[in-house]
């Protein structure tokens, strides 16, 4: 029924706003009819009152039996009556204590031919005012709104009755209901303008991040939505600009990837093919086949190895759960230190480890941890120069939560890493080397893998650096709930 959010909340708010309306008009006009009447009934109790004053004065004087004849024989006291009746948009009726009528103020009433009847007059002497709205018992043909007042003079009563025919002008007085009408429209107008203008600044930033939306989802991340307020359509607007620009760094970051991967995977493929035909057409010696499948044999080894590492950025960003278990990192430390004294020895790089006078337990994925320190300390020996200085720490610190961390440190002597390179060195095939005179093997991966990995133990990998001075790698792991062994003595 409703295609937009805007017609909903028109429809929505235009019934509200209608039923509001209503209800205050019923409020209004049912106090308004209580004010009319309450203050109508006063008027007509006080012209009543005052006719029955000027009759009762007339009659103290000149006796009861004079009423019959007190407003044909005086005439200024009929002419009263009639303003008091004027005055009050009412009838004045006079009646003798019989219920005859002797005077009104309402020609079609004629003088000694009409009565009230005795349950009338019985209920006006008690006091009781049962007649307010009514035909007064049958004596007029419609309801009429009344008031009476009953003076004794010499012991005998009369009756003065004020009734007013047109009552529920009391309820719909015109000017009342329009100036209530009037007021209404303005008031529905200025609520649908304000509406109109507070749902535009709410529907249009929706519009805008529905076209955003289909424009990311095209592909397209350019797109960005205005941010105006501080409201929660905005903090929506300002959420999905940063989502676009998220895919779109991960969209530049897939394409790199894919660019890199082609890159590292044709060059050994290319240099492959190209030995394999040398030698099957005779192009290259054959007393120098040996040479050149050596060269193919590295290849190879070096596409296994490119191959083994996207398998394990795949496996790492595939959400494989880690294994968890107690283990000492210092030993795994030492084990990976000792698989590259070869190397080490051969560019005679000098090793300061310190692991304090225990040994530090972790509880943490064994597998992935031996990954990350082996990658770290190959990185460190690759880019020390030769007679240069690895320095491996282990320590335990408290992290102000009353939890212990350890915490591995391994710094390297060397070129260093540039300060602007630094943002950078945990991108997947980001290379600080860029002309692998340092690096001819590495496929850029194992940075980020040491990141990811140590990111799943919900930690932290940093590095430090200055150029001309040392680069420093540091992560931390929680510590394990198992009593410390004592360093051992080699």
């Amino acid at each position: 029924m409703f295609k937009s959010i805007f017609s909903k909340y028109l429809t929505t708010f235009t019934i509200i706003l209608v039923c509001c309306i209503m209800a205050i008009l019923l409020a209004v006009s049912t106090r308004v009819s209580q004010d009319s009447y309450a203050v109508q009934r006063e008027t007509m109790n006080a012209s009543a009152g005052s006719t029955a004053i000027l009759v009762e004065n007339y009659l103290e004087e000149n006796g009861y039996d004079k009423i019959y004849t007190a407003f044909s024989s005086t005439g200024e006291m009929k002419k009263l009556m009639d303003y008091f009746a004027d005055s009050t948009r009412s009838e004045i009726y006079i009646f003798d204590d019989k219920g005859k009528l002797v005077v009104g103020t309402d020609s079609r009433y004629k003088s000694g031919e009409v009565f009230l009847s005795e349950t009338v007059c019985t209920t006006m002497l008690s006091g009781d005012n049962n007649y307010a709205i009514s035909t007064v018992d049958g004596f007029f043909d419609t309801n009429r709104f009344n008031s009476y007042r009953v003076e004794y003079v010499n012991g005998r009563a009369f009756f003065v009755l004020a009734s007013m025919s047109n009552y529920t002008q009391l309820i719909f007085n015109r000017n009342i209901v329009i100036v209530t009408i009037t007021v209404a429209l303005w008031v529905f107008l200025a609520a649908m303008l304000s509406f109109y203008i507070i749902s535009r600044r709410t529907t249009d930033p929706l519009r805008q991040i529905v076209s955003a939306a289909k424009s990311y989802a095209k592909g397209r991340f350019d797109q960005k939505i205005i941010v105006t307020g501080q409201d929660e359509v905005a903090e929506l607007a300002s959420a999905i600009n940063d989502m676009a620009e998220s895919l779109k760094q991960i969209e530049e970051e897939r394409n790199s990837f894919l660019g890199n991967v082609s890159h590292d995977l044709r060059t050994p493929m290319t240099t492959i093919a190209g030995f394999v035909e040398g030698i099957l057409d005779g192009t290259i010696p054959p007393e120098k086949h040996e040479y050149y499948l050596n060269t193919i044999s590295q290849e190879v080894r070096r596409l296994s190895r490119l191959v083994n590492t996207l398998l394990e950025v795949s496996r790492l960003e595939g959400g494989t759960d880690l294994k968890y278990t107690d283990f000492n990192l210092s030993e795994t430390a030492r084990t990976v230190l000792i698989s590259l004294e070869s190397k080490i020895s051969n560019k005679n790089i000098d090793i300061e480890f310190d692991t304090g006078e225990e040994d530090v337990y972790v509880n943490a994925d064994v597998d992935a941890v031996h990954r990350v320190i082996f990658n770290l300390m190959d990185n460190a020996v690759k880019f020390t120069p030769e007679k240069g200085t690895i320095g491996i720490n282990i320590s335990v610190v408290s992290d102000g939560r009353k939890r212990r961390k350890a915490v591995f440190a391994i710094r390297n002597t060397g070129a260093g890493i540039p300060k602007e390179e630094l943002p950078h060195v945990f991108d997947r095939f980001y290379k600080t080397d860029r002309s692998r005179g340092l690096d001819k093997s590495g496929t850029g991966l194992g940075l980020y893998i040491a990141k990811t990995s140590i990111a799943k133990h919900g930690e932290d990998l940093t590095v430090d650096s200055v150029c001309g001075e040392y680069t420093e790698f540091k992560f931390t792991l929680s510590t394990a709930m198992v009593e410390p062994a004592p360093r051992r003595l080699n």
